[in-house]
């Protein structure tokens, strides 16, 4: 074990034998910034929700991005930039050995263009990002093979889905985060294998459950009791589910029915030798977060896509069989033995400082925007040994001369970009969610940051006249626009306003369920208020024998610790200072029903 200091943070942090083991192998030396820091600074390269209309720097004609007209960099319309209508070798440029590298890679990144959206093989899905092979979705980022879905994140091999995050293999299913493998489930989280659940938290294998947690295999449960399919309905059709009131009153029941039982330290099934938050059908994977089929994974998060990774660390966002992977984000499809990459995709292997590269390109060093293209430097081409000498020359370089931002933090060869060569506004993007600043921090850091655009819609419905009950909506309600009940005072992006399209009227009235009262940036972050952070905490097992440590949790199983409080300890995101109930797995297994 060796201890660092953060030179972010000025935390410690360590290195351990396995680290050092991956590191060697990738040829890069120790990181400067703690597993914290690292994943902040990655993070503040993906917008993961944002669209705007601005200007084709190709066309001149108004297009929607993820880029906005503030950002930094030239954009052109997707189709444009996959064409053989413009040569990114055209930026060529020589290297300055008397300037930082990572000066110079920044200013090709502000000449060669970018594409205004990261869609592979979309299907009308001009309003979703960030996703590959999505049909007929609408709002639905950071997705792999979406169907039939609105507004959602997270969304893998999905379809008929509306208001989700982090699901995989679900369908017909509203207002959920982190299923697997589930059929008409709403208002629900971490469920697995389940159908027709309302209200549930952490059950696997059930089926027609209402208010239930923790449990297996079960039917026709409602707050964990077991009934006839004849009471269950009647219980059921008590809490009249398609008016605003019953879903208010049934959320308010189920949560605070929640609180009473034990949550486990860690969240995923199916796993060997893992630890984070999120994580599911792995095998060694530490400190990472919503992770799916990966092995051999460390400090890495959003990994969602399947198949899965193998051998990465520092890795935020995408996958899909990607393999030796170190700093990298928004990368994926296919791609071995990439480090320091951005937005690198499609069977690209073998490259350092990437941007925008993709289509099977290889041996590339400091350089954006290349597609099929080999042994190039600042996008300019060399032969195979120059390229080798070159690199070895950039490297040193790298270490004599390093690229030294606002606040101080010295960047040599091993470190990922700074976050003031983002193309977005610190704000902008996910490092927002998770490592929130105030615009005056963000500055004082040297990072940008973009005031809210102006909106001028003028709601013909105000949010306390939203219609509470779907069965009294009719279809000519989709002209209307409609006030968010935020009014524009949270800090979720909120757009003031928003409208019902058609398909989402229809998917209402097919599970009958109210019409939503926020937009959908305001229900996206109130959804993912269920979601942990991506920090991990040393804890005790809070079980006590009969009960946990509160009394809140009167415990049905039997502890092999019998009345005295346990003794395990783990890594857990549930921070010490919540309120609730964390058991070990051992303890945990002993109260599931």
């Amino acid at each position: 074990m060796e201890t660092k200091i953060c030179q972010n943070c000025n935390k410690n942090f360590n290195i351990d034998a396995e680290d050092k083991v991956f590191y060697e192998r990738m040829k890069v030396p120790y990181p400067t910034f703690c597993p914290m820091c690292r994943a902040q600074r990655r993070l503040a390269f993906r917008n993961e929700r944002g669209l705007y209309k601005r200007k084709s720097d190709w066309s001149g004609e108004e297009i929607f991005s993820m880029y906005s007209n503030e950002s930094p960099v030239k954009v052109y319309e997707r189709d444009v930039w996959l064409s053989d209508e413009w040569d990114p070798m055209t930026y060529g440029r020589e290297i300055d050995w008397s300037r930082p590298f990572l000066t110079q890679l920044y200013e090709l990144m502000l000449d060669v263009p970018f594409k205004a959206n990261n869609v592979v093989r979309g299907v009308d899905s001009e309003y979703s990002n960030n996703a590959t092979d999505p049909k007929k979705c609408y709002l639905v980022f950071n997705a792999t093979n979406p169907e039939d879905s609105m507004y959602s994140n997270g969304v893998n091999f999905s379809r008929d889905c509306v208001d989700c995050s982090h699901i995989s293999k679900t369908e017909s299913s509203y207002e959920s985060f982190w299923l697997g493998g589930c059929y008409r489930t709403h208002y629900s989280v971490q469920c697995v294998d389940s159908s027709d659940l309302w209200f549930s938290r952490d059950c696997q294998g059930c089926l027609n459950c209402f208010g239930c947690v923790n449990l297996r295999n079960k039917s026709y449960c409602f707050f964990n009791e077991q009934l006839s399919k004849e009471e269950y309905n009647i219980k059921l059709a008590e809490y009249k589910l398609n008016t605003r009131a019953g879903i208010e009153h049934a959320t308010y029941d189920a949560h605070n029915f929640w609180k009473k039982f034990p949550n486990k330290n860690h969240q995923g099934i199916k796993n060997y030798d893992c630890d984070g938050s999120y994580v599911g059908n792995s095998k060694n994977v530490h400190e990472s977060f919503l992770i799916r089929e990966c092995e051999n994974i460390k400090y890495s998060q959003y990994l969602q896509e399947t198949p899965g990774c193998k051998d990465c660390y520092d890795f935020s966002i995408w996958g899909n069989v990607a393999e030796l992977v170190y700093e990298a984000t928004s990368c994926g499809n296919g791609v071995q033995n990439i480090k320091f990459a951005l937005l690198t995709q499609e069977n690209v292997h073998d490259t350092e400082y990437t941007v925008n590269c993709t289509n099977g390109s290889a041996n590339l060093f400091g350089c954006v925007g290349l597609r099929k293209h080999e042994y190039c430097i600042l996008n300019k081409q060399y032969s195979k040994e120059e390229y080798y000498e070159l690199v070895d020359k950039i490297k040193k370089h790298m270490e004599d001369m390093p690229y030294v931002d606002g606040a101080g933090h010295s960047y040599k060869y091993g470190e990922f970009f700074p976050v003031e060569m983002s193309p977005w506004a610190y704000n902008e993007t996910l490092a927002q969610e998770y490592f929130p600043l105030t615009k005056d921090e963000a500055l004082a850091k040297g990072y940008r940051w973009r005031d809210t655009d102006a909106k001028n819609y003028v709601p013909t419905v105000l949010a306390e006249n939203i219609p509470g009950d779907i069965t009294e909506v009719s279809d000519d309600i989709t002209k209307e626009i409609f006030e968010c009940a935020h009014k524009g005072t949270c800090n979720h992006n909120c757009t003031k306003a928003f409208k019902v399209i058609a398909d989402e009227l229809s998917f209402y009235k097919k599970i009958g369920v109210p019409m939503p009262t926020l937009c959908p940036a305001c229900r996206t972050m109130e959804r993912l208020k269920f979601r942990l952070g991506m920090e991990l905490y040393d804890r005790t097992c809070m079980c006590a024998g009969a009960s946990d440590i509160t009394g809140q949790c009167k415990n049905m199983g039997t502890h092999s610790h019998e009345g005295s409080p346990c003794s395990e300890t783990f890594k857990t995101g549930f921070s010490p200072s919540g309120d609730a109930i964390v058991y070990c797995e051992k303890c945990y297994q002993q109260e599931v029903a």
